[in-house]
Order: C-alpha cells, then sequence, then structure tokens
C-alpha cells in the first residue's frame, strides 16, 4: 500500500499535468479564434456572408452608441462609457453590431479617444464601421471636444457663401485627416439639404445655401476631400429636411411638396453627388403628397425603394436617420421601427431608442418571415462591401 507521501505526490503530479493539458488547450483554442478572425479579415464580402449565423447577419444591420450596449443607458445616472470595455465588450461579442457612432460623452483625451476605438475594432469579428457627426460649424463631436485641441470649422453655410468649392474640399479634407488619426472611418456629413425655409431651426446654417446648384457642387467637393484622406461620407437627409421649421428630433414633422417640386428643387443635389455619395441618410419627414402610406420617409417603401433605389438609380448603403428621435420614438415601438425600416429598403438601423429590443425585433421578424433572409443577405452583402470586404 502507496504512502500518504506518495499519494501527495502523484495527486501533484495528476493536477500539475492537468494544468499543462489545460493550458496548452486554452492557448490552441486562442490561437485558433485568433486565427479565424484573422482570416475572416482576408475573406471576400461573399466568403464572409456565406459563413455568418443569422444572429450575425441581424447584427450587421445595427450602427449604435456604444453606450447602447449597456442595458443601463438612458436610466437615471447613467454616464457616457469612455473606455470600451466591461459590459460593452461583452456585448459586443454577443451582438455583433455592423458599427458605433460617437458622441461627445464617449471622448476626454487624444490618448483616450485613440485607445477606445482601437479596442471596439480588436474586440469585432468583422471590422466596424466607426462613425460621428462631424459636419463642421455647430454639428461635431470631436472638434468640440477641447482636450483634443482641435480647429473649429466655419459653418457650411458661411462656406457656402464664398462660392468656392475649394474650401469645401479642404474643410473635407481637414475633417477627415482627424477622424481617421481618432480611428473614425465614416463620416456622417455632407448635410445636403437646400436651406429654402428661413425658419427652418434644424437645418439653418448646417447646409451650404439655399440655390441647389450651390449645394451640391460643396457637397462634392466635401465628399471628395474625405475620399481623398479615405474616409467615407454620407449625403443627408434625404428627401430633404430644407425647407421645414420643425424639428424630427421632438415629433412629426410634414414636407407639403410635391414630387415634381422636390426634384426641382431639394433632391438635385442629392442626385449631382449620388456618383461619388457612399451613403445617403434618410430624414424622419413625412412627405404627404408623395407617398400614399402616411409614414415618415425613413419607414416607407415608396420613399426608399421605389423612389430612392428604383426610379433615381441610387445603388449605394442607405441608412436611417436615428430612430431614437422623436419623430419615431414617440409613435413606435422599437422592434416596430426597426423592422419597418429594413423592409422599407434600409440597409443600415441607425441608433434605434433600444437596441436590444430592435435587435430581437429584427431577428424574430426574420425567423417568422416578415423579413426574408434574401433581404437580410442583400443589405448585409452590401455592409461587407462598404466596410472594403
Amino acid at each position: 500500500m502507496p504512502s500518504n507521501c506518495i499519494i501527495r505526490d502523484m495527486k501533484k503530479s495528476f493536477v500539475i499535468a492537468l494544468a499543462a493539458i489545460f493550458l496548452c488547450t486554452s492557448c490552441a483554442t486562442n490561437h485558433i479564434q485568433s486565427e479565424s478572425k484573422k482570416e475572416r479579415h482576408t475573406l471576400t464580402a461573399e466568403q464572409i456572408l456565406s459563413e455568418m449565423s443569422l444572429e450575425e447577419k441581424v447584427g450587421q444591420l445595427f450602427v449604435i452608441q456604444p453606450d447602447q450596449l449597456d442595458p443601463a443607458f438612458g436610466k437615471k445616472g447613467f454616464k457616457y462609457h469612455k473606455t470600451f470595455s466591461g459590459i460593452l465588450s461583452k456585448n459586443i461579442k454577443k451582438y455583433k453590431p455592423g458599427g458605433i457612432i460617437l458622441f461627445g460623452g464617449n471622448i476626454q483625451n487624444q490618448k483616450q479617444l485613440k485607445a477606445f476605438t482601437s479596442s471596439a475594432q480588436a474586440q469585432s469579428s468583422i471590422p466596424l464601421l466607426i462613425a460621428a457627426d462631424e459636419e463642421g460649424g455647430r454639428v461635431t463631436r470631436l472638434a468640440k471636444t477641447e482636450a483634443l485641441g482641435l480647429e473649429k470649422i466655419p459653418s457650411m453655410e458661411e462656406i457656402g457663401d464664398t462660392g468656392d468649392i475649394n474650401k469645401a474640399f479642404d474643410a473635407g479634407i481637414y475633417i477627415a485627416t482627424y477622424l481617421k488619426e481618432y480611428g473614425v472611418n465614416w463620416d456622417f456629413a455632407p448635410v445636403t439639404d437646400v436651406n429654402t425655409n428661413p425658419e427652418n431651426r434644424v437645418i439653418g446654417d448646417r447646409a451650404f445655401g439655399s440655390d441647389p446648384r450651390v449645394v451640391g457642387d460643396m457637397a462634392g467637393a466635401f465628399l471628395d476631400g474625405l475620399h481623398e484622406i479615405g474616409v467615407k461620407g454620407c449625403i443627408k437627409h434625404f428627401p430633404g429636411h430644407g425647407d421645414t421649421k420643425d424639428d424630427t428630433h421632438d415629433d412629426y414633422v410634414s414636407v407639403s411638396k410635391t414630387w415634381a417640386q422636390l426634384k426641382a428643387c431639394e433632391l438635385i443635389p442629392f442626385e449631382e453627388t449620388f456618383p461619388k455619395a457612399d451613403s445617403v441618410m434618410v430624414a424622419h419627414v413625412t412627405v404627404a403628397n408623395v407617398t400614399r402610406d402616411g409614414l415618415p420617409a425613413s419607414l416607407s417603401y415608396e420613399l426608399i425603394t421605389e423612389k430612392l433605389r428604383g426610379e433615381l438609380g441610387y445603388k449605394g448603403l442607405i441608412l436611417t436617420d436615428s430612430l431614437g428621435m422623436g419623430a419615431i420614438k414617440k409613435h413606435y415601438s422599437a422592434a416596430d421601427a426597426a423592422v419597418l425600416a429594413f423592409n422599407a429598403g434600409n440597409d443600415i438601423i441607425l441608433m434605434p431608442a433600444f437596441f436590444f429590443e430592435a435587435y430581437e425585433g429584427v431577428l424574430a421578424a426574420v425567423k417568422n418571415g416578415k423579413i426574408s433572409e434574401k433581404r437580410l443577405d442583400e443589405s448585409v452583402l452590401r455592409i461587407l462591401k462598404f466596410k472594403g470586404k
């Protein structure tokens, strides 16, 4: 019968051997996962799509605030995240959103912002779209953060008033340069609205002016500037938010013009910039004299699929304005709004009021046939190609 010492030595040897096996297995698993991620980054869009689960495909449709990955988002006392760790890290791996959009609350200083965006990318199995509303003038996220020490670009109205498209190009160059430095690859700019209503309080000096040809030329030059540095742009807010006086951030906003009237003014700069536009953002305005469905443009199949895709022939990426805005949030659940928006023809669902609810709503709609998987694949493929795959 072996002595207690021998038994203890045997047990010790067994534990050490077991730990070594576990360590090797763990290392091998991590290596396989790392290699898998590395390999996926080198695949074509079609190859990636063929390997994706249904859940991964649905996740790619969403661009959200990083804070929306935290279930506490929007609740009393919530503070914006400035590190991409903890619950954000856990849920980006679980839900695999297509991208995130940064707000001022996520930005502290140079070192922190670079760490935030690089950490987000590192934790995503498919490259992330990282976006910001960086228009210049009064709508900026990075330039308003004093710690970044950035030059403040004048309003687009001021640039438009000069009549010099080189100034719009230079603005695009400068903005794209610092966005790229901080890991932002998609700018929700330029504003391509025609500012034809002097009472307009949401667009105003964000637009290049009231002449649609000038707006088109300036917006195109701004896009050229972004592209020169390798940042994607987004023309907004289709079919035009310039001839309104109310704000879709608050509630319902109506545009009374007919389609012919829109084509004679508001749509001119959009159509002019379509050949170079990476993406188009659709507004929540309701165009009662154009559509029969009475829905906000962002939820309207008639306006997005029939008009924007069909009649106007736009083939690029289409996204909603934020679905957390009052014009949507006050009238639709997060799930219903997301499903309506996708079935209307949008590829990207931007910032639903409640991300988890919207995600589950779209996933359920695919499973029960309200959204066809063929239609889902079309958008996911477009998103992957947009990302450069």
